[in-house]
């Protein structure tokens, strides 16, 4: 992880203290939207981190009051026409968004989103699939794209996941935008937060909370829920009593019931 800095970006902000790394969308000026740049170094960050049991969660956020505002649709064409000038580059470009967050849904790692202001869009659908999402009262949800005469068509299947058929409907087909309150009923969020301090306070206990679990054990639960409704139950469970047996033989097993047995916190908890 020492090769993960923030020198090395030009949109993002990366740090890592204690097994937390940060990543911080650096574009306020343009309310953190995303530019092909910006896209690529999210995934070049996750990658790196993907073999990383060191790195125990990620936290997504953005600079300056905004979370993000989807992508920057001025940069849209002139990044495309830059890199082949076709309609093929536009294709990769779009298809880039699906990318990264289809990279950070599978992280290991345990991710949570804190948002406010504009949470549009790509950032919408980043929200969606992160594991714990916190938001200030000020964040708004929405998928704006129809309104431009194109489709939310990267985050799309992750907000339906997220928020079920019929909720993400209403909210794609009308632009709708939504509160963080709302956000909370809807499923997109799981705290919300009146103050910056009750934020910041939020999330220090959830990250208290993420050492409690072995960090194998909770990449293994997270790939074993995205299988849910991807290959017949019975199968599913077959390979979840294969990894539940291995888990338990493996060293974080061993630990966890030693420590359990013991009356003591096993060797992940800091």
């Amino acid at each position: 992880m020492s090769n993960v800095s923030q020198q090395q970006y030009r949109e993002i902000l990366v740090s890592l203290v204690q097994g937390v790394l940060t990543i911080t969308f650096n574009r306020p000026h343009k309310k953190n939207a995303m530019n092909l740049t910006l896209v690529n170094e999210v995934i070049e960050v996750f990658s790196r981190i993907e073999d990383d049991n060191s790195v125990r969660a990620v936290v997504i956020c953005g600079s300056e009051g905004n979370f993000c505002a989807g992508g920057d649709i001025s940069d849209m064409h002139s990044d495309a026409a830059n890199a082949e000038g076709t309609q093929q580059a536009i294709w990769n470009f779009n298809r880039s968004f699906g990318r990264m967050i289809t990279q950070v849904n599978n992280a290991p790692q345990v991710i949570i989103t804190q948002l406010e202001g504009a949470v549009l869009g790509g950032g919408f659908g980043l929200a969606c699939v992160s594991d714990i999402a916190i938001a200030h009262q000020s964040a708004i949800f929405a998928m704006p794209e129809t309104g431009l005469g194109v489709i939310p068509a990267q985050i799309a299947p992750f907000v339906v996941t997220r928020i079920g058929l019929t909720q993400a409907r209403r909210l794609a087909l009308l632009g709708e935008r939504v509160g963080a309150a709302q956000g909370k009923t809807l499923g997109i969020v799981h705290f919300v937060c009146d103050t910056q301090d009750a934020l910041q306070t939020q999330l220090s206990d959830v990250l208290k909370q993420v050492q409690r679990g072995a960090p194998k054990a909770n990449a293994s639960t997270k790939a074993l829920m995205l299988k849910v409704g991807t290959i017949e139950l019975e199968s599913l469970l077959d390979e979840a009593a294969d990894l539940f047996t291995q888990a338990l033989a493996s060293d974080e097993g061993k630990e966890g019931t030693q420590a359990f047995l013991q009356k003591r916190k096993p060797s992940w908890c800091v």
